[in-house]
Protein backbone atom coordinates (compact mmCIF):
# COMPACT_ATOMS: atom_id res chain seq x y z
CA UNK A 1 0.00 0.00 0.00
CA UNK A 2 1.33 3.41 -0.95
CA UNK A 3 0.88 5.90 1.90
CA UNK A 4 -1.07 8.95 0.79
CA UNK A 5 -1.59 11.87 3.17
CA UNK A 6 -3.18 15.24 2.57
CA UNK A 7 -3.33 18.77 3.88
CA UNK A 8 -6.73 20.30 3.27
CA UNK A 9 -7.04 23.90 4.51
CA UNK A 10 -10.08 26.11 4.04
CA UNK A 11 -9.11 29.36 2.26
CA UNK A 12 -10.85 31.69 4.69
CA UNK A 13 -7.74 33.37 6.09
CA UNK A 14 -3.98 33.03 6.45
CA UNK A 15 -2.04 29.80 6.97
CA UNK A 16 -2.17 29.40 10.76
CA UNK A 17 0.79 27.83 12.59
CA UNK A 18 -1.56 25.11 13.80
CA UNK A 19 -2.41 24.27 10.20
CA UNK A 20 1.27 24.43 9.30
CA UNK A 21 2.09 21.87 12.01
CA UNK A 22 -0.65 19.55 10.71
CA UNK A 23 0.74 19.96 7.19
CA UNK A 24 4.24 19.22 8.48
CA UNK A 25 3.14 16.04 10.28
CA UNK A 26 1.30 14.85 7.15
CA UNK A 27 4.28 15.73 4.95
CA UNK A 28 6.76 13.96 7.24
CA UNK A 29 4.61 10.83 7.45
CA UNK A 30 4.36 10.61 3.67
CA UNK A 31 8.08 11.22 3.18
CA UNK A 32 9.05 8.71 5.88
CA UNK A 33 7.01 5.96 4.20
CA UNK A 34 7.92 6.85 0.62
CA UNK A 35 4.37 8.00 -0.03
CA UNK A 36 2.60 10.97 -1.57
CA UNK A 37 1.55 14.26 0.02
CA UNK A 38 -1.51 15.93 -1.50
CA UNK A 39 -2.67 19.54 -1.15
CA UNK A 40 -6.40 20.12 -1.32
CA UNK A 41 -8.17 23.46 -1.00
CA UNK A 42 -11.51 23.00 0.73
CA UNK A 43 -13.35 26.02 -0.64
CA UNK A 44 -16.98 24.89 -0.47
CA UNK A 45 -17.73 27.80 1.90
CA UNK A 46 -18.46 30.11 -1.01
CA UNK A 47 -19.15 33.16 1.15
CA UNK A 48 -15.89 33.09 3.12
CA UNK A 49 -13.40 31.51 0.71
CA UNK A 50 -11.18 33.97 -1.17
CA UNK A 51 -8.43 33.80 -3.74
CA UNK A 52 -6.33 35.97 -1.46
CA UNK A 53 -6.48 33.27 1.21
CA UNK A 54 -5.62 30.59 -1.35
CA UNK A 55 -2.55 32.62 -2.32
CA UNK A 56 -1.58 33.02 1.35
CA UNK A 57 -1.77 29.25 1.88
CA UNK A 58 0.28 28.48 -1.22
CA UNK A 59 2.84 31.14 -0.31
CA UNK A 60 3.15 29.77 3.22
CA UNK A 61 3.62 26.20 2.00
CA UNK A 62 6.28 27.34 -0.46
CA UNK A 63 8.16 29.35 2.17
CA UNK A 64 8.15 26.40 4.57
CA UNK A 65 9.39 24.08 1.81
CA UNK A 66 6.49 21.64 2.23
CA UNK A 67 6.29 20.69 -1.42
CA UNK A 68 3.24 18.65 -2.41
CA UNK A 69 3.23 15.78 -4.89
CA UNK A 70 -0.29 16.35 -6.19
CA UNK A 71 -2.60 19.36 -6.26
CA UNK A 72 -3.67 21.79 -5.32
CA UNK A 73 -7.13 20.34 -5.88
CA UNK A 74 -10.13 22.64 -5.40
CA UNK A 75 -13.43 21.35 -4.09
CA UNK A 76 -15.35 23.95 -6.09
CA UNK A 77 -14.13 22.14 -9.21
CA UNK A 78 -15.74 18.89 -8.01
CA UNK A 79 -19.35 19.93 -7.37
CA UNK A 80 -20.60 17.61 -10.10
CA UNK A 81 -19.02 14.63 -8.34
CA UNK A 82 -20.56 15.60 -4.98
CA UNK A 83 -23.99 16.03 -6.55
CA UNK A 84 -23.64 12.58 -8.08
CA UNK A 85 -23.28 11.05 -4.62
CA UNK A 86 -26.09 13.18 -3.17
CA UNK A 87 -28.44 12.04 -5.96
CA UNK A 88 -27.48 8.42 -5.36
CA UNK A 89 -28.10 8.77 -1.61
CA UNK A 90 -31.54 10.29 -2.23
CA UNK A 91 -32.45 7.51 -4.65
CA UNK A 92 -31.32 4.74 -2.31
CA UNK A 93 -32.87 6.24 0.83
CA UNK A 94 -29.56 7.07 2.45
CA UNK A 95 -30.43 10.77 2.51
CA UNK A 96 -33.61 12.85 2.50
CA UNK A 97 -34.86 16.36 1.79
CA UNK A 98 -35.56 18.62 4.75
CA UNK A 99 -37.54 21.86 4.63
CA UNK A 100 -37.42 22.74 8.32
CA UNK A 101 -37.34 26.51 8.74
CA UNK A 102 -34.62 28.36 10.58
CA UNK A 103 -37.23 29.40 13.12
CA UNK A 104 -38.20 25.79 13.86
CA UNK A 105 -34.59 24.70 14.19
CA UNK A 106 -33.77 27.60 16.48
CA UNK A 107 -36.78 26.86 18.68
CA UNK A 108 -35.77 23.20 18.81
CA UNK A 109 -32.26 24.17 19.85
CA UNK A 110 -33.53 26.49 22.59
CA UNK A 111 -35.79 23.78 23.99
CA UNK A 112 -32.99 21.23 24.02
CA UNK A 113 -30.62 23.65 25.70
CA UNK A 114 -33.27 24.49 28.32
CA UNK A 115 -33.69 20.78 29.01
CA UNK A 116 -29.91 20.39 29.21
CA UNK A 117 -29.92 18.17 26.15
CA UNK A 118 -27.27 18.07 23.47
CA UNK A 119 -28.53 20.28 20.60
CA UNK A 120 -29.18 18.16 17.51
CA UNK A 121 -31.64 17.71 14.69
CA UNK A 122 -34.65 15.61 15.72
CA UNK A 123 -35.29 13.84 12.40
CA UNK A 124 -38.52 15.76 11.82
CA UNK A 125 -38.36 15.32 8.04
CA UNK A 126 -37.35 11.64 8.07
CA UNK A 127 -39.89 9.82 5.95
CA UNK A 128 -41.56 13.10 4.99
CA UNK A 129 -42.23 13.74 1.27
CA UNK A 130 -40.54 17.12 0.71
CA UNK A 131 -41.00 18.52 -2.78
CA UNK A 132 -37.80 19.16 -4.78
CA UNK A 133 -39.49 22.32 -6.09
CA UNK A 134 -39.37 24.15 -2.77
CA UNK A 135 -36.32 25.29 -0.78
CA UNK A 136 -34.72 22.36 1.04
CA UNK A 137 -31.47 20.95 2.36
CA UNK A 138 -30.38 17.35 2.03
CA UNK A 139 -29.64 15.43 5.21
CA UNK A 140 -27.72 12.18 5.54
CA UNK A 141 -29.75 9.40 7.14
CA UNK A 142 -27.46 8.52 9.99
CA UNK A 143 -27.85 5.08 11.63
CA UNK A 144 -29.70 5.26 14.94
CA UNK A 145 -28.34 2.04 16.40
CA UNK A 146 -24.87 0.70 17.08
CA UNK A 147 -21.56 2.47 17.46
CA UNK A 148 -18.80 3.97 15.35
CA UNK A 149 -15.44 2.76 16.60
CA UNK A 150 -11.96 3.33 15.21
CA UNK A 151 -8.34 3.31 16.37
CA UNK A 152 -6.85 6.77 16.29
CA UNK A 153 -3.06 6.84 15.80
CA UNK A 154 -2.73 9.50 18.50
CA UNK A 155 -5.68 8.92 20.85
CA UNK A 156 -6.06 5.14 20.67
CA UNK A 157 -9.50 3.51 20.41
CA UNK A 158 -12.35 6.00 20.08
CA UNK A 159 -16.04 5.08 20.17
CA UNK A 160 -19.19 7.09 19.42
CA UNK A 161 -22.79 6.03 19.88
CA UNK A 162 -24.82 6.46 16.69
CA UNK A 163 -27.81 7.69 18.65
CA UNK A 164 -25.68 10.68 19.72
CA UNK A 165 -25.19 11.73 16.09
CA UNK A 166 -27.88 13.58 14.19
CA UNK A 167 -28.75 13.64 10.50
CA UNK A 168 -26.23 16.16 9.30
CA UNK A 169 -26.80 18.39 6.29
CA UNK A 170 -24.81 17.27 3.25
CA UNK A 171 -26.23 19.78 0.77
CA UNK A 172 -27.22 23.37 1.48
CA UNK A 173 -30.29 25.12 0.13
CA UNK A 174 -28.18 26.79 -2.58
CA UNK A 175 -27.07 23.37 -3.82
CA UNK A 176 -23.52 23.51 -2.49
CA UNK A 177 -22.16 20.48 -0.61
CA UNK A 178 -21.09 20.70 3.02
CA UNK A 179 -17.69 19.89 4.46
CA UNK A 180 -18.51 16.47 5.89
CA UNK A 181 -19.70 15.12 2.54
CA UNK A 182 -17.08 16.65 0.26
CA UNK A 183 -14.14 15.67 2.47
CA UNK A 184 -15.27 12.05 2.53
CA UNK A 185 -15.65 11.87 -1.24
CA UNK A 186 -12.31 13.62 -1.79
CA UNK A 187 -10.42 11.35 0.58
CA UNK A 188 -12.00 8.35 -1.16
CA UNK A 189 -11.38 9.53 -4.72
CA UNK A 190 -7.83 10.64 -3.95
CA UNK A 191 -7.01 7.30 -2.25
CA UNK A 192 -6.01 8.97 1.01
CA UNK A 193 -4.71 6.29 3.37
CA UNK A 194 -3.94 8.44 6.43
CA UNK A 195 -5.87 11.50 7.59
CA UNK A 196 -3.75 13.57 9.98
CA UNK A 197 -5.63 16.63 11.23
CA UNK A 198 -6.46 18.71 14.29
CA UNK A 199 -8.54 17.16 17.05
CA UNK A 200 -11.20 19.83 16.52
CA UNK A 201 -12.31 17.49 13.70
CA UNK A 202 -12.66 14.48 16.00
CA UNK A 203 -16.44 14.82 16.33
CA UNK A 204 -16.76 14.91 12.54
CA UNK A 205 -14.99 11.57 12.17
CA UNK A 206 -17.88 9.20 13.13
CA UNK A 207 -20.21 11.07 10.75
CA UNK A 208 -17.65 10.79 7.96
CA UNK A 209 -17.12 7.09 8.64
CA UNK A 210 -20.87 6.49 8.41
CA UNK A 211 -21.01 8.32 5.07
CA UNK A 212 -18.06 6.31 3.77
CA UNK A 213 -19.69 3.05 4.83
CA UNK A 214 -22.94 4.17 3.17
CA UNK A 215 -20.88 4.45 -0.02
CA UNK A 216 -19.60 0.91 0.53
CA UNK A 217 -16.04 1.78 1.57
CA UNK A 218 -13.86 1.47 4.66
CA UNK A 219 -12.32 4.56 6.29
CA UNK A 220 -8.67 5.61 6.15
CA UNK A 221 -6.43 5.64 9.21
CA UNK A 222 -7.10 8.69 11.37
CA UNK A 223 -4.73 10.65 13.60
CA UNK A 224 -6.14 13.64 15.45
CA UNK A 225 -3.45 16.02 16.68
CA UNK A 226 -4.11 18.08 19.84
CA UNK A 227 -4.45 21.82 19.44
CA UNK A 228 -1.76 24.39 20.17
CA UNK A 229 -2.31 26.60 23.19
CA UNK A 230 -0.89 29.97 24.11
CA UNK A 231 1.32 30.27 27.17
CA UNK A 232 -1.79 31.20 29.18
CA UNK A 233 -3.50 27.89 28.42
CA UNK A 234 -6.03 29.36 25.99
CA UNK A 235 -6.24 28.33 22.35
CA UNK A 236 -3.50 30.02 20.33
CA UNK A 237 -4.82 33.20 18.73
CA UNK A 238 -3.69 36.62 17.52
CA UNK A 239 -3.62 38.01 21.05
CA UNK A 240 -0.68 35.68 21.80
CA UNK A 241 1.35 37.25 18.98
CA UNK A 242 2.03 36.03 15.47
CA UNK A 243 -0.07 33.08 14.36
CA UNK A 244 0.21 33.49 10.59
CA UNK A 245 3.08 31.60 9.00
CA UNK A 246 3.97 34.53 6.74
CA UNK A 247 4.01 36.88 9.72
CA UNK A 248 6.89 34.83 11.09
CA UNK A 249 8.76 35.42 7.84
CA UNK A 250 8.09 39.15 8.18
CA UNK A 251 9.40 39.05 11.75
CA UNK A 252 12.67 37.52 10.62
CA UNK A 253 12.33 33.83 11.35
CA UNK A 254 13.93 31.19 9.14
CA UNK A 255 11.50 28.59 7.74
CA UNK A 256 13.62 25.70 8.97
CA UNK A 257 13.60 27.15 12.50
CA UNK A 258 9.80 27.39 12.48
CA UNK A 259 9.50 23.84 11.13
CA UNK A 260 11.89 22.58 13.81
CA UNK A 261 9.85 24.32 16.49
CA UNK A 262 6.51 23.05 15.16
CA UNK A 263 7.66 19.43 14.96
CA UNK A 264 8.62 19.61 18.64
CA UNK A 265 5.14 20.81 19.63
CA UNK A 266 3.75 17.52 20.84
CA UNK A 267 6.52 15.25 19.55
CA UNK A 268 10.01 14.54 20.80
CA UNK A 269 13.00 12.28 20.30
CA UNK A 270 14.88 12.03 23.55
CA UNK A 271 16.38 15.36 24.57
CA UNK A 272 17.26 16.41 21.02
CA UNK A 273 16.14 19.95 20.23
CA UNK A 274 17.52 20.70 16.76
CA UNK A 275 16.57 18.51 13.82
CA UNK A 276 17.45 18.72 10.17
CA UNK A 277 14.65 17.92 7.74
CA UNK A 278 16.29 14.58 6.99
CA UNK A 279 16.36 13.77 10.71
CA UNK A 280 12.70 14.74 11.07
CA UNK A 281 11.74 12.42 8.22
CA UNK A 282 13.79 9.56 9.65
CA UNK A 283 12.69 9.90 13.27
CA UNK A 284 9.13 11.22 13.17
CA UNK A 285 6.25 8.85 13.84
CA UNK A 286 2.67 10.03 14.23
CA UNK A 287 2.06 7.43 16.96
CA UNK A 288 4.63 9.24 19.13
CA UNK A 289 2.64 12.49 19.17
CA UNK A 290 1.36 13.37 22.64
CA UNK A 291 -2.36 13.36 23.36
CA UNK A 292 -2.16 16.51 25.48
CA UNK A 293 -2.21 19.99 23.92
CA UNK A 294 1.11 21.79 23.51
CA UNK A 295 1.83 25.34 24.59
CA UNK A 296 3.48 27.76 22.21
CA UNK A 297 6.62 29.31 23.70
CA UNK A 298 7.92 32.28 21.72
CA UNK A 299 11.17 32.40 23.68
CA UNK A 300 11.94 28.81 22.70
CA UNK A 301 11.21 29.61 19.05
CA UNK A 302 13.52 32.65 19.27
CA UNK A 303 16.28 30.48 20.71
CA UNK A 304 15.90 27.96 17.90
CA UNK A 305 15.87 30.73 15.31
CA UNK A 306 19.08 32.13 16.77
CA UNK A 307 20.75 28.73 16.48
CA UNK A 308 19.76 28.42 12.82
CA UNK A 309 20.90 31.96 12.02
CA UNK A 310 24.27 31.41 13.71
CA UNK A 311 24.91 28.08 12.05
CA UNK A 312 23.81 28.98 8.53
CA UNK A 313 26.23 30.34 5.95
CA UNK A 314 26.78 34.13 6.06
CA UNK A 315 26.05 34.17 2.32
CA UNK A 316 22.54 32.76 2.73
CA UNK A 317 21.77 34.89 5.77
CA UNK A 318 22.95 37.99 3.90
CA UNK A 319 20.65 37.07 1.02
CA UNK A 320 17.65 36.64 3.33
CA UNK A 321 18.58 39.75 5.29
CA UNK A 322 18.60 42.05 2.27
CA UNK A 323 14.81 42.37 2.36
CA UNK A 324 14.81 43.49 5.99
CA UNK A 325 17.75 45.82 5.40
CA UNK A 326 15.83 47.34 2.49
CA UNK A 327 12.86 48.02 4.78
CA UNK A 328 15.19 50.30 6.79
CA UNK A 329 15.78 52.33 3.60
CA UNK A 330 19.29 50.94 3.30
CA UNK A 331 20.92 49.92 0.05
CA UNK A 332 23.50 47.33 1.17
CA UNK A 333 25.46 47.82 -2.06
CA UNK A 334 26.30 51.32 -0.84
CA UNK A 335 28.59 50.26 1.96
CA UNK A 336 30.62 47.30 3.20
CA UNK A 337 30.02 43.79 1.95
CA UNK A 338 26.87 42.60 3.71
CA UNK A 339 28.20 39.07 4.02
CA UNK A 340 31.18 40.33 6.05
CA UNK A 341 28.91 42.42 8.27
CA UNK A 342 26.63 39.42 8.84
CA UNK A 343 29.57 37.17 9.72
CA UNK A 344 30.56 39.58 12.48
CA UNK A 345 27.10 40.40 13.86
CA UNK A 346 25.22 37.12 13.46
CA UNK A 347 25.96 35.79 16.96
CA UNK A 348 23.94 38.61 18.50
CA UNK A 349 20.65 38.22 16.64
CA UNK A 350 17.57 36.20 17.52
CA UNK A 351 15.89 37.10 14.24
CA UNK A 352 16.64 38.66 10.89
CA UNK A 353 14.85 41.78 12.13
CA UNK A 354 17.30 41.97 15.04
CA UNK A 355 20.18 41.38 12.65
CA UNK A 356 19.00 44.12 10.30
CA UNK A 357 18.89 46.59 13.19
CA UNK A 358 22.40 45.82 14.42
CA UNK A 359 23.79 45.80 10.88
CA UNK A 360 22.25 49.18 10.06
CA UNK A 361 25.03 51.16 11.72
CA UNK A 362 27.45 49.96 9.03
CA UNK A 363 25.37 51.71 6.37
CA UNK A 364 23.75 54.75 7.98
CA UNK A 365 24.54 57.13 10.83
CA UNK A 366 22.51 56.84 14.01
CA UNK A 367 20.51 59.91 14.94
CA UNK A 368 21.01 60.06 18.69
CA UNK A 369 22.79 58.49 21.63
CA UNK A 370 21.22 56.56 24.45
CA UNK A 371 21.69 59.12 27.24
CA UNK A 372 22.29 56.54 29.97
CA UNK A 373 24.88 54.61 27.96
CA UNK A 374 26.50 57.81 26.71
CA UNK A 375 26.96 59.04 30.27
CA UNK A 376 29.24 56.08 30.88
CA UNK A 377 31.26 56.24 27.66
CA UNK A 378 31.20 59.88 26.60
CA UNK A 379 33.08 61.48 29.52
CA UNK A 380 35.66 64.26 29.46
CA UNK A 381 38.42 61.68 29.79
CA UNK A 382 37.45 60.29 26.39
CA UNK A 383 38.26 63.52 24.52
CA UNK A 384 42.02 63.04 24.31
CA UNK A 385 42.06 59.38 23.16
CA UNK A 386 39.25 60.03 20.67
CA UNK A 387 41.00 63.11 19.31
CA UNK A 388 44.31 61.25 18.97
CA UNK A 389 42.67 58.22 17.29
CA UNK A 390 40.73 60.49 14.92
CA UNK A 391 43.88 62.32 13.91
CA UNK A 392 45.76 59.13 13.10
CA UNK A 393 42.80 57.49 11.31
CA UNK A 394 42.37 60.59 9.13
CA UNK A 395 45.96 60.23 7.94
CA UNK A 396 45.60 56.56 7.17
CA UNK A 397 45.99 55.79 3.48
CA UNK A 398 45.84 52.02 3.98
CA UNK A 399 42.34 51.50 5.43
CA UNK A 400 42.83 47.97 6.68
CA UNK A 401 41.94 46.13 9.82
CA UNK A 402 45.60 45.61 10.68
CA UNK A 403 46.44 49.30 10.33
CA UNK A 404 43.40 50.30 12.42
CA UNK A 405 44.42 47.80 15.10
CA UNK A 406 47.92 49.32 15.27
CA UNK A 407 46.54 52.86 15.63
CA UNK A 408 44.15 52.01 18.47
CA UNK A 409 46.79 50.11 20.43
CA UNK A 410 49.41 52.74 19.62
CA UNK A 411 47.25 55.52 21.09
CA UNK A 412 46.70 53.46 24.24
CA UNK A 413 50.46 53.00 24.58
CA UNK A 414 51.22 56.67 23.90
CA UNK A 415 48.73 57.88 26.49
CA UNK A 416 49.64 55.05 28.88
CA UNK A 417 46.01 54.00 29.09
CA UNK A 418 44.40 50.59 29.37
CA UNK A 419 42.79 49.50 26.12
CA UNK A 420 39.30 49.93 27.57
CA UNK A 421 39.89 53.66 28.04
CA UNK A 422 40.48 53.99 24.31
CA UNK A 423 38.37 51.18 22.90
CA UNK A 424 35.16 51.77 24.84
CA UNK A 425 34.64 55.43 23.88
CA UNK A 426 35.75 54.72 20.31
CA UNK A 427 33.28 51.85 19.97
CA UNK A 428 30.46 53.96 21.38
CA UNK A 429 31.37 56.88 19.15
CA UNK A 430 31.19 54.84 15.95
CA UNK A 431 28.25 52.57 16.85
CA UNK A 432 26.13 54.74 19.14
CA UNK A 433 25.91 51.81 21.52
CA UNK A 434 24.66 49.22 19.02
CA UNK A 435 26.25 45.84 19.82
CA UNK A 436 29.09 44.94 17.49
CA UNK A 437 31.91 42.47 17.19
CA UNK A 438 35.65 42.97 17.03
CA UNK A 439 36.42 46.70 17.32
CA UNK A 440 39.09 46.72 14.59
CA UNK A 441 36.73 44.97 12.17
CA UNK A 442 33.83 47.23 13.17
CA UNK A 443 35.81 50.39 12.43
CA UNK A 444 37.14 48.89 9.20
CA UNK A 445 33.70 47.93 7.89
CA UNK A 446 32.02 51.20 8.82
CA UNK A 447 34.56 52.96 6.65
CA UNK A 448 36.97 55.86 7.06
CA UNK A 449 34.64 58.73 6.14
CA UNK A 450 31.80 57.59 8.41
CA UNK A 451 34.16 56.80 11.32
CA UNK A 452 35.75 60.27 11.23
CA UNK A 453 32.32 61.91 10.99
CA UNK A 454 31.01 59.94 13.97
CA UNK A 455 34.07 60.68 16.12
CA UNK A 456 33.57 64.40 15.39
CA UNK A 457 29.95 64.06 16.46
CA UNK A 458 31.00 62.33 19.68
CA UNK A 459 33.53 65.03 20.52
CA UNK A 460 30.91 67.73 20.04
CA UNK A 461 28.49 65.77 22.20
CA UNK A 462 31.04 65.52 25.04
CA UNK A 463 31.76 69.24 24.85
CA UNK A 464 28.06 70.04 25.04
CA UNK A 465 27.63 67.79 28.05
CA UNK A 466 30.55 69.45 29.84
CA UNK A 467 29.34 72.98 29.16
Amino acid sequence: MTVRTRFAPSPTGYLHVGGARTALFSWLYARKHGGKFILRIEDTDLERSTQESVNAILEGMTWLGLEYDEGPFYQTHRFERYQEVITEFLQTGKAYRCNCSKERLEKLREEQMANKQKPRYDGHCRGKDVSPHEPYVVRFLNPVDGVVSFVDEVRGKVTFQNNELDDLIIRRTDGSPTYNLSVVIDDLDMNITHVIRGDDHLNNTPRQINILQAMGHQPPVYAHVPMILGDDGARLSKRHGAVSVMQYREEGYLPEALLNYLVRLGWSHGDQEIFSLDEMIKLFDITDVNRAPSSFNTEKLQWLNQQYIKNDSPARIAHLLSVHIGELDIDPTQGPDLEQVVAMQVERAKSLLDLAQICAIFYQDFTEYDAKAAKKSMQAAAVEPLTRVREKLSELSDWSREAIHDIIHGVADELELKMGKVGMPLRFAVTGGTPSGDLDQTVFLIGQEAVLRRIDKALIYIQQQQA
